[in-house]
């Protein structure tokens, strides 16, 4: 049965405590689709909030920044800057969505406007292969927090996500017959059949 390819074991449990803080606002769109990536990495940590924006009727509630908290927006708005450590906590807001969406969320949700914009570093190619990629070095959501989380030094979290994204895209690689069981890192659960009717 393809329903045992469910990652949900291979989530940290509990969720990991971090320095870090992610609010994800994802568009309802988006929110709909199975090849999303964005919730893979708040379901990895404690301190995280999911925002579903774009629904009509129902404007986005605003983001208000935490005291004591450096609040960065990870997108590549032409004011962008390379994300940086700090000795500050941070907390990172992620858009999720198609750029188009993802390019909308800091007009549109007040209290963003004014926030800082950052960007990562170059770094290896997107291992997301389930989606296509419209921007070169573009990776999936998932992959770009978990990059950022390693950079603010919540090195467990990044690679919860990471494993986690990977096992995503290798099952699901593996139940289309684009690869075979052994090229699926970790191996299959028990009782996965590729044959079975979806």
């Amino acid at each position: 049965m393809l329903g045992a390819l469910c990652v949900c074991a291979l989530f940290p449990t509990p969720p990991l405590t971090t320095t870090t803080r992610l609010v994800l606002f994802i568009h309802r769109y988006e929110d709909r689709k199975p090849t999303n990536t964005g919730r893979l990495a708040a379901e990895c940590v404690a301190d995280s909030d999911v925002r579903v924006r774009g629904v009509e009727g129902e404007p986005t509630a605003p983001f208000v920044a935490e005291p004591g908290r450096r609040a960065l927006l990870l997108f590549p708005d032409d004011d962008a800057t390379v994300l940086a450590p700090s000795d500050q906590p941070t907390t990172l807001i992620v858009p999720d969505g198609t750029w188009r969406q993802a390019a909308r969320v800091r007009g549109r949700v007040p209290g963003l406007r004014d926030l800082p914009c950052v960007v990562l570093p170059p770094g290896p190619p997107s291992r997301y292969q389930l989606r296509s990629e419209p921007r070169d070095g573009g990776l999936a959501t998932v992959e770009a927090i978990a990059r950022g989380f390693a950079l603010l030094g919540d090195h467990a979290a990044s690679d919860a996500m990471e494993r986690v994204f990977r096992a995503v895209v290798e099952r699901t690689l593996w139940s289309r017959g684009a690869i075979a069981a052994t090229d699926v890192e970790g191996g299959l659960p028990d009782g996965v059949d590729r044959h079975a009717r979806r």
